[in-house]
């Protein structure tokens, strides 16, 4: 067994204890227990960034915004993508992961946070997408475990037909959102559709894709207008 470090505990507004732990040489931020998070494993984050910001270097004055930081690595993926007059715009609930990617886990995403293109919102996803903040090129949304086993109740909203609404409504009339999910979901693919998304499911390695071994993600991209895409499947 590789050994753990306890490197930080917080405790979240709905009382779970959030904690960092170095587990070898990577790290993982566990929830009541659970792995939230891990270093090791980054390769569908990354993916979510490919497939909602290719192309954006080419577009000037873009607007991104990332539900849910992470350890980073969305957001790093997304810089590398985009032009240099892009606003991207962070929204994380837990002030202690933003100090932590500021602080330990800093290196993993490169000192994303640092990037002047970069705003950071503190506070809840949902609440800042049903504010007036304008609309968005793509939206990248990674706040949970999915649509199912939720870490947090109160992200369940989002994942109703009634917060993918509120999705929808945030987006340029040619954007993109893309949600991440731990598994695939029927019923999330069919809420999808009903809050007026022409979507398509991906299965991606957490690993990345040169790594074969270890588990799947399922990402959900969502466009405002149809498009047939043959080599992807329909949700």
């Amino acid at each position: 067994m590789k050994p753990r470090r306890i490197l930080e505990t917080v405790t979240l507004p709905d009382g779970a204890a959030m904690t960092l732990v170095l587990e070898g040489d990577a790290f993982v931020v566990r929830v009541n227990g659970n792995v939230l998070m891990s270093s090791r494993m980054h390769g569908s984050e990354k993916e979510m960034a490919n497939l909602g910001c290719t192309g954006l270097r080419e577009r000037r004055g873009a607007r991104v915004l990332v539900g849910g930081l992470g350890m980073g690595f969305t957001l790093r993926a997304a810089l590398d993508l985009v032009a240099a007059d892009t606003e991207v715009v962070v929204c994380e609930l837990a002030d202690e992961l933003v100090a932590w990617n500021r602080g330990p886990l800093a290196h993993l995403s490169l000192h994303a946070l640092d990037d002047p293109r970069v705003r950071v919102h503190r506070g809840d996803f949902v609440d800042y997408l049903a504010s007036d903040h304008g609309r968005f090129h793509v939206i990248l949304v990674d706040i949970d475990n999915g649509p199912e086993a939720l870490t947090l109740q109160t992200n369940a909203r989002l994942y109703r037909e009634a917060g993918l609404r509120t999705l929808h409504d945030a987006l340029t009339p040619d954007g993109v959102v893309v949600i991440w999910s731990a598994f695939a979901s029927a019923a999330f693919a069919t809420r999808m559709r009903r809050a007026g998304f022409d979507c398509a499911a991906h299965r991606v390695r957490a690993r990345g894709p040169v790594i074969k071994k270890g588990g799947a993600h399922t990402l959900y991209v969502g466009r405002l207008q149809a498009r047939v895409v043959s080599s992807r499947a329909p949700c």
